[in-house]
């Protein structure tokens, strides 16, 4: 039997910013006709990912791309082939986007598909791109209850739509309250919670998904059944753990020196982008950074950033 063919492929979740993104239908004549897919193509022998996309973006659809930032790798066997599919997100081009290639373009938000069907491959990415690109992470053991839901209320209006419940310290019923209080918040604003290292309170409270610590993320043998479930990891081997288990999302730090880890060395981010290449979930940047990191945070490979002083502390998210 020969070997089954492997391609390499760069893809493109080119964004506009409104967070609708483009999708290109696939035209006859290729493989899965009238599929729905991210443009891009396939790499050629001696052209790194990145070089590809500038120049499939080019030809497919006449746009320059201006910045160009690794995202996911994600494989997926077709019937034709093992294909390897590096997404990158586009969120800077220049020119107008005209159709080269495809049967028709479309402009899409992932909450409210409207066009169908999509290439198999796709349907993990597609659930990435519901994930919200700010995480706060709830300190009401330091802040005080009553000041950290007042906090959580400035920064919901500003725009987070994504909120970890930590707070393990405080009493168990202090955190049930706790917990129904920030949901409540939540829902009256679109936005998700998920609860760290207690899957019976996240149940409890009808929490949309489940922190791991890193503790109990290397312990586990399964994804704990939530829609939503990440992890904290702190090296490349709970990265994968995660992955392995087919997590939603990984926090990744602390990438700056942070009062919470003294005298612990911080990953910087050149070590951030070298932890997270390649992986095929989303992976937010934590420790000592807020608001203004996010683009170098993206740049990097981080999905976005996830903060507890920097979220509470400001008055708005930028």
């Amino acid at each position: 039997m020969s070997e089954r063919k492997r391609v390499e492929v760069a893809a493109a979740v080119i964004t506009r910013s409104d967070g609708s993104f483009l999708l290109g239908q696939r035209a006859p004549g290729t493989f899965y006709p009238g599929y729905w897919e991210f443009p891009g193509g396939k790499v050629e022998p001696g052209e790194d990912a990145r070089a590809a996309l500038v120049r499939e973006l080019d030809e497919e659809l006449g746009i320059r791309a201006e910045a160009c930032w690794p995202w996911l790798v994600r494989e997926y066997d077709y019937e034709h082939a093992h294909v390897r599919l590096n997404f990158f997100e586009v969120p800077e081009w220049s020119g107008d986007v005209n159709d080269h290639v495809h049967s028709a373009l479309s402009w899409q938000r992932a909450d409210v598909l409207t066009v169908a069907p999509m290439l198999p491959a796709n349907a993990p990415v597609l659930k990435a791109l519901r994930l919200p690109r700010r995480m706060g992470v709830t300190d009401a053991a330091g802040l005080g209850i009553g000041v950290q839901l007042a906090a959580l209320e400035r920064a919901l209006a500003a725009g987070l739509r994504l909120v970890q419940l930590r707070d393990g310290g405080l009493a168990a019923e202090d955190r049930r309250r706790l917990a129904l209080s920030v949901i409540d918040r939540c829902r009256g604003h679109g936005a998700l919670m998920v609860v760290n290292g207690d899957a019976e309170l996240a149940r409890a409270v009808g929490a949309d998904g489940l922190h791991l610590p890193s503790a109990e993320l290397a312990g586990a043998a399964s994804r704990p059944d939530f829609e939503w479930v990440g992890a904290s990891c702190h090296d490349r081997a709970e990265l994968e753990q995660a992955a392995r288990l087919g997590l939603d999302y990984a926090l990744l730090g602390h990438v700056a020196p942070t009062p919470s880890h003294p005298g612990q060395p911080a990953l910087g981010w050149p070590r951030f982008a070298e932890l997270v290449a390649d992986l095929p979930l989303p992976v937010f940047a934590i420790g000592g950074i807020g608001a203004a990191d996010m683009g170098t945070a993206r740049a990097a490979g981080a999905h976005g950033i996830a903060a507890i002083r920097a979220t509470w502390a400001a008055p708005a998210l930028g």
